[in-house]
């Protein structure tokens, strides 16, 4: 036997256990011919109907304040919220407005005031304005926060799940970011971003190796309700079984590469003490 010929199909084995090449896991290949480059303003988030905001108004006077803010609630059922806040000595949530579908809420004293498609800042522009133009309160200072604005990321990420949207502007980086990052097996050349548009589910590709790409994509900037979805690799792919429901994890498909390893040395023994014996 020639032992010769054993040795490519060894090597062969271990090839097919590696992962991914370094070009397919780096990301912003193309770093160098984008510095310096600009990139587009930021898209801050807009209110839209069903969104839930909560608005406090500080005054001078504490009967103006509590005038014009919704109470506090100890508790929100099934909510982990960020909107904890602390009034005196007591802790409580505040409780907030949800804009209907006309996008407008009801505001005290001011009553219905349209939100729909305002940032934060042009929501308490406008209650502040309202405020002063109505003589009601002229030191008013008005802050805008948002409550149930979400993202959700999902495949080949290491902690898949939703995530709470804290900022005006959140970028796909910010959103794979707090995801954990791609797992080695998640494709970063077609990253899915889904998008309800104005009732139509749209689609977007984000090449994470491109920076070119990236900061050129519709969904660089994400928005409330996005999900963003990672492909797995081919991979991950060969790992499933023939029927396709069941994952083989790393370590099987390591245990089997060194079970093929060590069957190819005995064969390399076996046929080296023949070859001896003759």
């Amino acid at each position: 036997m020639n032992t010769r010929k054993l040795l490519p199909a060894a090597a062969l084995l271990l090839l097919l256990a590696s992962c991914s090449t370094p070009k397919e896991i780096a990301y912003f290949q193309d770093l160098s011919s984008v510095e310096g480059q600009r990139i587009a303003a930021a898209k801050e988030i807009i209110v839209r109907p069903k969104d839930k905001i909560s608005i406090i108004v500080n005054c001078k006077s504490p009967e103006l304040t509590a005038l014009f803010n919704l109470p506090y609630v100890t508790q929100r059922l099934g909510e982990n919220t960020r909107s904890t806040i602390t009034s005196g000595y007591s802790q409580g949530y505040i409780s907030g407005y949800t804009v209907d579908d006309r996008g407008c809420i009801d505001f005290p004293v001011l009553g219905e005031v349209a939100v729909a498609g305002l940032t934060r800042d042009e929501i308490a522009s406008v209650i502040k304005k309202e405020l002063n133009e109505q003589g009601q309160a002229t030191d008013a200072v008005v802050t805008v926060d948002f409550m149930n604005l979400y993202y959700q990321v999902l495949g080949e990420v290491e902690k898949p799940g939703r995530y709470a949207i804290d900022k005006d502007a959140v970028t796909i980086l910010d959103a794979i970011g707090t995801a954990g990052d791609l797992t080695i097996y998640g494709k970063r050349e077609n990253v899915k971003v889904l998008r309800n548009e104005n009732g139509k589910m749209l689609t977007y590709e984000v090449n994470l190796c491109s920076a070119a790409d990236l900061i050129a994509s519709p969904a660089y900037y994400i928005r409330q309700n996005d999900v963003i979805y990672v492909d797995p690799n081919d991979v991950r792919a060969r790992q499933s079984t023939v029927n396709g429901n069941n994952v083989r994890s790393t370590s099987f498909w390591i245990s089997l590469t060194s079970l093929a390893a060590s069957i190819t040395n005995t064969i390399v023994i076996i046929a080296t003490r023949t070859g001896s014996g003759k």
